[in-house]
């Protein structure tokens, strides 16, 4: 097994856009409003010969220049290509693995837990409850999410984190400030904004952009179906191992509670002792015994119905319902709770989308687990209007007695294929929570280099493994679990109904009926059976809220203290004016070498360069303020990786390399490997650089009068970074070569003495080798702040960044050559 470790930072996704500015710099930074414009400055060094002007020249670019992008535009979409009826068919088995096992194994405990509440007295009661079955996943799976939730997809990914980036690139509703208009280059951005004529959408962009509690409200929604997401990954392993082996308590005497919770215990230690093993080696046997499974419910389901009573059909008439609660009240009410049971995992389908594609997934739902389900519960219902004593056992009673084992062992292996695909997604889900800013970062094993998907967090697995050991010994029944897991299903289907029905209005601009249509039905539905769940909170319901409250709370102080640490850093950043005053030695001896000095500013200069220019007793020749950025796309292709700006005058050899990262990009580079890259692409943009110079030098050359007029239409060309001007056509090229006067472009490019001498310091520079700058900052809060803001930063944000994963180990640079600063900010 190949494991690659990988920590996740937590620049995140806070963006906020800056806008375009008429006030460009050196960096392409917008700089404090006191520092005069740099044109200004280079005005007055006429003297200093042309090599000096050529050295201190202002290049008139954009905001950055993205020196990868220059060989595609667009060809890295993130969708999944279009296939075959055949080749969709085959995504569509492997579904049965990884999406179904929840939804699947609900039939072990659906009926055992509803008649626990309604004692069978009738056939009323049986068809009643079959109908409630029947139109539950109709609604919520089928209607709700086959046919609108799995089209509001994030460039072929789902999930509540996917829906969130989604919105955060139609609405700027993120904290941090770190977005660049360089980031809607990226080709899976695919931005496309609110048509000027539907001022509803409009209205509600402003109304997300501009009040504060709205960005608050949105980050607290999504943090609570993250949180309901990881709770349900505590409770499915427990529910269905435990439910499975119940099965044996029937069968085999002496086997009671007592065997039942220490045998569930031996299975979940086990479970999740080989997560880090990695599912890849044993994933290709997910779907035949999930495929094998479900045509076991399907056919025991038929036999039951042949068998027992077929009449049991009638309950496809919802009347029954009306019938079930007019008989039974509020016992009836109890058991709606129940009949939540029967959609777990539901969200899988959406949640797992990146892995597969939106027809696979539907043709799954609708050709084998809807029907099969179906008649799995048809055929118990038929079975309970024989034998209603067996409603505690239905699932293994209805089962023939000479299949019993073989359905046993399928079974069991059905619970633990369902219980490792949403420790899975509790892993993924971690990790886009991570990446995002929105929880601390903790050391991630990438146990695959072919899937991304496939990756290990020991800490978290660990921890679902204790929690689930104890939800298992405290409660030593199904029934009693099943009080709990209700309530952590609805709370996540309520949060993906609010956020679609924004991404209705804002980015598909439904029609304003069609839209409220939405949450009006299925959010009326969801409503009903959270109203049910929680009339347990007493017998079970309060552990996913406790679970819910407990990540909710670390996820929001760590985002919080996030986003106050980076206001810090940026109000306190070097101006322009401090750094022209030390000159290009930057007050101290400039020694040979390349400095990667690690900060999370994507503009400005950070106040950490100050401490090393105090403490160090030399400075490399080159520095480079390397920023890990994750931008709100799912994956960033490697060719759009990088963007690099130069920061100072060119005789200060300074830059700033932006490494982006979509939230499910794997960071599986070696540090060589990195530095490889980033030295090959610090020399393409000084390339492209001098190549921009010399086509404007030779273009006002040619035609003077038109200087005034280039400097507007050549900044907005170059706001897609010469990713354009890269695609041109041979004729487009050829045509360009004809109208430029005079010398070649290629002959000036050799003969430029500026860019061979900065390409020759560069070479120097690697070649006495790289050192690592790291920035050590605490955070406190200031002496005047009310006491609940320095409880949560001065303690639990203080926790928190003292237990994460954070330095050289996070960073994934060598434990060599590492320079390190403290620094504490005031919040």
């Amino acid at each position: 097994m190949e494991e690659i470790e990988e920590g996740s930072s937590n620049n995140s996704i806070r963006r906020v856009g800056t806008g375009s500015s008429d006030r460009r710099w050196v960096d392409g930074s917008e700089v404090d409003s006191e520092t005069p414009p740099f044109s200004e400055i280079r005005g007055r060094d006429y003297s200093f010969g042309n090599l000096r002007r050529r050295l201190m020249k202002k290049p008139k670019r954009a905001d950055s220049l993205d020196v990868e992008a220059m060989e595609i535009a667009g060809s890295h979409g993130h969708n999944l290509k279009d296939l075959s009826l055949l080749g969709t068919l085959g995504i569509a088995f492997q579904t049965l693995g990884v999406v179904y096992g929840d939804m699947g194994t609900s039939p072990l405990y659906v009926f055992s837990d509803v008649f626990s509440k309604v004692p069978i007295r009738s056939e009323v009661d049986v068809l009643g409850a079959l109908s409630l079955v029947i139109y539950t996943i109709a609604v919520i799976p089928l209607a709700k999410y086959v046919f609108v939730v799995l089209k509001a997809n994030d460039n072929g990914e789902g999930g509540t984190f996917a829906l969130y980036s989604l919105i955060c690139r139609y609405a700027k509703v993120n904290k941090l400030p770190n977005q660049q208009p360089a980031d809607e280059q990226i080709s899976s951005f695919r931005l496309k904004l609110p048509t000027p004529e539907l001022e509803r959408a409009l209205w509600i962009k402003e109304a997300l952009e501009t009040k504060g509690y709205l960005k608050t409200l949105l980050l607290l929604l999504v943090l609570m179906g993250t949180s309901m997401i990881i709770g349900d990954g505590i409770l499915t392993p427990a529910m269905s191992v435990m439910s499975a082996m119940s099965g044996l308590q029937g069968e085999v005497k002496g086997f009671g509670t007592n065997a039942l919770v220490m045998s569930s215990i031996v299975i979940l230690v086990a479970l999740f002792s080989i997560q880090r093993f990695g599912t890849g080696k044993v994933g290709f046997l997910f779907a035949p015994v999930l495929a094998l499974w479900f045509f076991s419910l399907g056919a025991i389901g038929i036999y039951n119905l042949l068998k027992y009573d077929i009449t049991v059909i009638r309950a496809l008439n919802p009347f029954y319902i009306v019938l079930f609660f007019n008989k039974n009240s509020k016992q009836a009410w109890s058991a709606l709770g129940g009949c939540v049971l029967c959609i777990t995992g539901a969200e899988a389908m959406f949640a797992d989308l990146g892995h597969f594609s939106v027809r696979s997934i539907q043709m799954a739902f609708t050709c084998v687990v809807f029907p099969c389900l179906l008649l799995a519960y048809m055929g118990q219902a038929a079975y309970l209007t024989k034998h209603p004593e067996a409603s505690a056992r239905i699932f293994y009673d209805s089962v023939p007695k000479s299949l019993f084992w073989p359905v046993f062992v399928i079974a069991t292996l059905a619970a633990m294929i369902a219980s490792q695909a949403m420790i899975s997604a509790t892993f993924s889900c971690v990790k886009q929570a991570m990446a995002l800013g929105c929880f601390p970062r903790l050391k991630i094993i990438h146990t695959s280099k072919k899937r991304m998907g496939q990756i290990y967090i020991p800490v978290i697995n660990w921890f679902l493994m204790i929690m689930c050991i104890l939800v298992v010994s405290i409660f030593r029944s199904t029934t009693h679990i099943a009080n709990a897991y209700g309530i952590a299903e609805v709370g996540v289907m309520m949060v993906s109904t609010v956020l679609v029905t924004l991404v209705m209005l804002l980015i598909w601009q439904t029609n304003i009926f069609l839209a409220l249509c939405f949450p009006l039905i299925f959010g009326s539905v969801e409503t009903i059976y959270l109203l049910a769940v929680l009339t347990k909170i007493l017998e079970g319901g309060w552990v996913p809220l406790v679970f819910a409250t407990f990540f909710l709370t670390v996820m929001y102080i760590w985002n919080y203290g996030s986003v106050l640490k980076y206001q810090s850093e940026v109000r306190e950043r070097i101006s322009m004016d401090f750094m022209r005053e030390l000159g290009s030695t930057l007050g101290t001896i400039r020694i040979p070498g390349i400095g990667l000095l690690y900060n999370e500013l994507v503009q400005g200069i950070p106040s950490i360069f100050g401490q090393f220019l105090l403490t160090l007793p030399a400075i490399h020749s080159t520095i480079i303020f390397v920023c890990i950025k994750y931008v709100p796309v799912p994956v960033v292709p490697q060719e759009e990786r990088f963007l690099f700006r130069r920061v100072c005058p060119k005789d200060y050899h300074m830059f700033r390399c932006i490494a982006r990262y979509g939230y499910k990009d794997v960071r599986k580079e070696d540090s060589r490997v990195f530095e490889q890259l980033l030295i090959e692409s610090l020399e393409k943009f000084l390339r492209c650089e001098a190549l921009e110079d010399a086509l404007e030098s030779t273009m006002n050359d040619f035609d003077p009068d038109r200087d005034s007029v280039a400097s507007d239409t050549y900044t907005d060309d170059l706001m897609a970074p010469l990713i354009h001007r890269a695609k041109r056509s041979e004729p487009e090229q050829e045509l360009d070569s004809e109208v430029l006067p005079s010398s070649s472009v290629g002959t000036s490019m050799e003969e430029d003495p500026a860019l061979e001498y900065e390409l020759a310091a560069l070479r120097e520079a690697t070649d006495s080798g790289l050192t690592y700058l790291l920035a050590h900052g605490d955070v406190r809060a200031k002496k005047n702040s009310i006491f609940v803001k320095k409880l949560v930063i001065n303690y639990f944000y203080a926790f928190l960044r003292r237990n994460c994963r954070a330095g050289a180990a996070n960073l994934t640079v060598p434990h060599m050559n590492i320079l390190q600063a403290g620094m504490t900010y005031m919040v």
